[in-house]
């Protein structure tokens, strides 16, 4: 009754473990030109300014190794819910479901998710943890660990 859409998320975990393995980008590569500016970062006005990052909306996965299957990750002011996403969109199952407070200033990206335990035993492919740690940076927005089948693979996002 429910083989397809299990199928298709097991091949979901496994093309996330699998994609995980080929990622080799380190640093930034540096620049070809081969330019002396100055190595030092001068420190800007900007810098002093900056606020909390804003996680409300819709993250969707950015490193999954399948164009029809990936994670998407819900937030509002207090709450998280992470989907397995297959079928291009078509199938939804939940992994997370939790509450947190949002990080209150600037470089304070780091906060640890409350889950909904109830919520995901109901789910076959919810995530059996009570707690879920999470991390916001510009290059790989919401980012958090997911185990599955032995793998753990750090789930990076954009904001949709």
């Amino acid at each position: 009754m429910h083989k397809k859409p299990i199928a298709t998320v097991i091949a979901a975990i496994l093309a996330l473990g699998l994609g995980a393995c080929g990622n080799t980008s380190g640093a930034p590569a540096s620049s070809a030109t081969g330019s002396t500016q100055s190595q030092t970062a001068q420190p800007t006005e900007t810098e002093s300014a900056e606020q909390p990052a804003n996680l409300i909306g819709t993250w969707k996965q950015t490193n999954s190794n399948s164009t029809d299957t990936w994670m998407e990750a819900e937030i509002t002011a207090d709450t998280i819910t992470i989907q397995w996403v297959s079928d291009n969109g078509d199938t939804k199952s939940l992994y997370w479901k939790g509450t947190y407070t949002a990080p209150d200033k600037a470089g304070d990206w780091k906060w640890t998710s409350q889950g909904d335990t109830a919520a995901m035993q109901a789910s076959l492919l919810g995530s059996q943890d009570a707690t879920k740690d999470f991390t916001y940076t510009e290059t790989d927005g919401v980012s958090w660990e997911t185990t599955a089948m032995g793998t753990t693979v750090t789930v990076k996002t954009a904001k949709q």
